[in-house]
């Protein structure tokens, strides 16, 4: 009878491994608000990562496509009902985290009988402003954060910290053009992809010093790592973006980005044959 609460607490543990291990080759994400709006990037192998959930709402995932699907689904029926039931403005990113899906995912992970959501999530909410853009991102636990101005999502909370600790560095660009915005997204996302795969390729070292000297390095790849990356990533995968847009005069201020009008915005010459 008393070995029951520690084989609960195993069980939890060999699954927060199981879920870590699912995520390691999932695509990280980057969200930025700017004067205009937010941009969300990631990088996907054909199925979409990017979702429209209310008017200034949406939702990135990195992890199994169907459990995305499970919980987007989620979020649009009780974003619809919430704003039919209430107002539009009721709808927030932080009550459908708070009061819909986070109970729903923590039960989940924590019923050992029960299939947990093999995701990470980030929603993004447009404000009136740029200071009222708010980020809510959350974990397959059901644990999640609140954010301003930047958020980002990774395989590892080492990876994330490794992505915002360079986001840091472009300070300067951010919050201006989307152009400059969107160049910084993306150099960022390869900056995670690189630290996930580095973090890999270093797995199978298991001394302390080791893993302490990667969480611990501020260096970063160069311009030209990072881009060298970047062709090797889209000879074979699909960049995707979407903009929330506070321009827009429609109650919709989701805008997917096109091919064409990413290239003509990034300063790198990815796209060039």
């Amino acid at each position: 009878m008393y070995e029951e609460p520690y084989r609960w607490v195993e069980a939890i543990e060999n699954r927060r491994q199981y879920l870590q291990d699912q995520l390691k080759q999932g695509s990280p994400i980057v969200a930025i608000s700017f004067s205009d709006g937010i941009v969300i990037l990631t990088i996907n192998r054909g199925t979409s990562k990017l979702y429209e959930i209310y008017d200034r709402i949406a939702l990135a995932g990195m992890g199994h496509p169907a459990d995305l699907e499970k919980l987007r689904f989620q979020m649009l029926d009780l974003a619809h009902v919430e704003g039919f039931q209430r107002s539009p403005s009721d709808v927030t990113g932080a009550r459908l985290v708070k009061y819909g899906i986070a109970p729903v995912i923590k039960d989940a992970f924590e019923e050992i009988f029960k299939a947990p959501y093999i995701s990470k999530i980030l929603i993004a909410e447009l404000g009136e402003k740029q200071m009222h853009d708010r980020f809510v991102q959350l974990d397959y636990d059901g644990s999640f954060q609140e954010s301003t101005t930047t958020a980002v999502i990774g395989a590892t909370g080492e990876v994330q910290s490794h992505m915002l600790a360079y986001l840091k560095t472009r300070h300067a660009e951010l919050g201006k053009s989307l152009e400059l915005v969107l160049n910084a997204a993306l150099f960022t996302w390869a900056v995670g992809s690189l630290q996930q795969n580095h973090r890999d390729a270093r797995q199978d070292e298991s001394t302390g010093s080791d893993r302490q000297d990667m969480s611990a390095s501020s260096e970063f790849p160069d311009e030209q790592k990072i881009q060298e990356h970047l062709q090797t990533v889209f000879s074979e995968m699909t960049l995707e973006c979407v903009v929330l847009d506070r321009t827009l005069s429609c109650p919709s201020k989701y805008r997917p980005l096109l091919r064409d009008e990413i290239r003509s915005l990034l300063l790198t010459m990815l796209f060039e044959q």
